[in-house]
């Protein structure tokens, strides 16, 4: 609170290393609403890019070490490959893998450098394939499907009285997404599905989430090619 606004991106970004666009976007969100400050359709666009370049990040980082606990160790490297490949592309356009400072109030940083747009379109041709791949290692394994299907299943009204949103509640079966329910950074431009389960066990949730990580990579391919000049 005795900080410069300015001064405060970095700490946010830093409660929760895994998701620090989104906490970025939130903090500089709420500047912008308070000053009624429009930001350039360009900006926008470039934010939704890394914001679901985050979110593919973080479901790795999740999926791979949600293997590695279940005695999976191949998706642990398997998942940081493609994690690696997201941080390259943090650090092309950032100057940092983590904690990147890019989101600012009203835009971003700066304008993504030359070369940018050809290292991010090869990795979404790839990231399909490799998903594809994690789901042929995790969906035919006996062991996993044993301790995820069933186990730990929470109905929509119990996540809504605790106050849970995200994958988990879309794993009960609710559709609810702020990107749909109160679209931001232009979101409304873009053409995505809301994955939900059905029973909200571990295995919707795996499910949910691996299926967000396609998603992502529509939403990023539809902002590289309509990016505004």
């Amino acid at each position: 609170e005795g900080k410069a606004y300015w001064k405060v991106i970095p700490i946010v970004e830093r409660m929760d290393y895994l998701s620090y666009y989104f906490n970025a976007m939130a903090f500089c969100g709420a500047v912008e609403t308070l000053l009624e400050l429009e930001v350039p359709a360009r900006a926008q666009y470039l934010r939704v890019i890394h914001l679901e370049l985050n979110r593919i990040m973080s479901h790795l980082v999740w999926l791979g070490t949600s293997a590695l606990d279940l005695g999976a160790i191949s998706m642990f490297w398997y998942c940081f490959r493609e994690r690696e490949k997201i941080l390259d592309l943090f650090e092309m356009s950032s100057g940092q893998r983590m904690h990147t400072r890019y989101i600012q109030v009203g835009g971003v940083f700066e304008d993504i450098p030359s070369g940018f747009a050809a290292k991010l379109r090869a990795f979404l041709a790839n990231m399909p394939t490799r998903a594809d791949q994690y789901a042929d290692l995790l969906e035919k394994n006996q062991i996993v499907f044993e301790r995820l299907h069933g186990t730990c299943p929470l109905d929509e009204a119990t996540l809504l009285k605790l106050g849970v949103t995200g994958p988990l509640l879309r794993a009960a079966g609710n559709p609810w997404d702020l990107r749909k329910a109160d679209p931001y950074s232009s979101y409304d431009h873009f053409d995505f599905k809301i994955p939900v389960g059905t029973v909200g066990d571990n295995y919707d949730r795996y499910r949910v989430r691996h299926a967000e990580i396609y998603e992502s990579v529509k939403i990023i391919s539809q902002a590289l090619e309509g990016l505004p000049e």
